[in-house]
């Protein structure tokens, strides 16, 4: 047998299509329990329950218990990143779901991806930090500038608190539906976190979908612009 990570072992957890939709609606950064995935991936509540205990011990999902329920999560930021990118493949090799409707656009516009925002406004956000010299692109990475850490600290990011997580704080993430790269790591979170609190979006119960206001969506073009 050769050595070394064996990605057969994620590809079967990641490849049931079962699965795959309860990983999917867990993208949405919220916890949910094992009967609203039930009833999200078309399942049995003794079903999905069988395939929640194959990806928490895959290391793909983490529980938690309140009171008498179980509440189920990626189990981190790496795992959405991966499921975002492998989206991103399929479309782009045309493997694309049949089933289209009214939040499609939305979705494509603007969504959450684990804890980072997605989609076209995503996209412009990274397109306008790297513009702007306030992060610098790298073949592989991302890294963020003195000037960049000086303007983000002026929008109201702690950036202190950002430099002392474990957590890397630039990072790429292939968006799905754009195609090309949105910011994900802490600083991917709390962007998407300060204009939550700001007012100018919110996220859309039930769905991965992040809506701006119209002067929420004028303030993000002002304080993102790209050429």
């Amino acid at each position: 047998m050769k050595e070394g990570p064996d990605i057969a072992l994620i590809g079967s957890l990641v490849g049931d299509p079962a699965r795959a939709n309860i990983l999917t609606a867990l993208m949405s950064g919220h916890a949910l329990t094992a009967t609203e995935l039930a009833a999200e991936c078309g399942v049995t509540p003794q079903t999905a329950s069988s395939h929640l205990a194959k990806l928490e011990a895959g290391g793909l999902l983490r529980q938690r218990k309140q009171g008498r329920h179980r509440y189920f999560a990626l189990s981190g930021d790496d795992v959405g990143q991966m499921l975002e990118n492998m989206m991103g493949l399929a479309a782009s090799r045309g493997h694309l779901r049949l089933r289209t409707g009214p939040r499609d656009p939305a979705l494509r516009k603007a969504r959450i991806c684990y804890d980072h925002l997605a989609g076209e406004m995503g996209v412009q956000m990274l397109d306008s930090l790297i513009q702007r010299d306030l992060v610098a692109a790298h073949s592989d990475d991302l890294d963020l500038t003195a000037s960049g850490r000086s303007a983000l600290s002026d929008f109201g990011i702690d950036m202190d608190g950002l430099e002392r997580l474990r957590r890397p704080m630039c990072k790429y993430c292939l968006d799905w539906s754009a195609r090309r790269s949105h910011l994900a790591g802490s600083l991917g979170a709390a962007l998407l976190d300060r204009m939550i609190a700001l007012k100018w979006a919110r996220r859309v119960s039930n769905t991965r979908i992040i809506a701006f206001t119209p002067p929420g969506e004028t303030a993000f073009q002002k304080a993102f612009p790209v050429e």
